[in-house]
């Protein structure tokens, strides 16, 4: 009787054994249930996050981490915003209409600038940091296609008075009329009220009752540059403006 109960004892301990998977019953370090999980619980969720499972902080009822739902929130809320706009904007009119802190949406128009300039997946736009300020642009991969769609053979170009003109005022800004006419040796009024009108330059202060011009945030989108420090260097060809006159108008 003893042998038998022994046989039957060592039969039953073998076949429950052979029901259960190796991996599950050797233990949370094997693969297994971890032995602290109660019976019944999901091995993937009572694993904890850094094992693929639920976030220990989310069991029991909590609500989800807020952080997660807040990137695809943000991601949505700029794409959508800076979709619309018709020029750059700073972060934090963006994080005041987005209802996000300034530094999450700057990181999340980094990010969202770098994804744009994949070069293993090319967009047809882009994400630009024009002086502080962001806006979404064509690509610059295909400025060709997009120049040939919007001037449909129509010419746009500045004439090369007006582009003498504004390269003075680029580099010598804040500047006069008087001292821009004094430089170019030709009366620059109407270039200057052409420049003015296609928002290329602006007016940006006054000096002994003459307007002082700059150019505009509009320049910089056109040069493709993000501040005017990344202009090509020009200014040693122009005189100082220590040299002109500034009492002409």
């Amino acid at each position: 009787m003893v042998d038998v109960t022994n046989k039957m004892g060592d039969s039953a301990h073998s076949d429950v054994n052979g029901d259960v998977e190796p991996g599950v019953a050797g233990g949370a370090e094997r693969g297994g249930v971890n032995p602290d999980v109660a019976p019944g619980v999901n091995p993937a969720v009572a694993g904890g996050a850094e094992r693929g499972g639920v976030n220990p902080a989310v069991a029991g009822g909590a609500n989800p981490d807020p952080g997660a739902v807040l990137d695809v929130h943000l991601r949505g809320a700029l794409e959508a915003v800076l979709m619309v706009v018709d020029e750059p904007v700073a972060p934090a009119d963006l994080a005041v209409a987005i209802g996000s802190p300034e530094p999450q949406v700057l990181i999340a128009l980094h990010a969202l600038r770098d994804e744009y300039a994949d070069p293993a997946a090319p967009r047809g736009f882009e994400l630009r940091d024009v002086d502080g300020r962001w806006r979404v642009y064509s690509s610059r991969l295909y400025a060709d296609v997009v120049g040939a769609f919007v001037v449909d053979g129509q010419s746009a170009r500045l004439s090369q008075a007006a582009l003498e003109t504004l390269a003075v005022v680029a580099y010598r800004q804040p500047v006069t009329r008087g001292q821009v006419s004094q430089i170019r040796g030709v009366n620059v009024d109407s270039v200057m009220k052409t420049l003015s009108a296609r928002g290329l330059i602006t007016e940006v202060g006054e000096v002994s009752g003459a307007v002082q011009y700059g150019t505009s945030t509009e320049f910089l989108e056109r040069m493709g540059v993000a501040s005017l420090d990344d202009l090509p260097p020009l200014a040693p060809y122009l005189p100082e403006l220590a040299d002109v006159d500034g009492e002409a108008r």
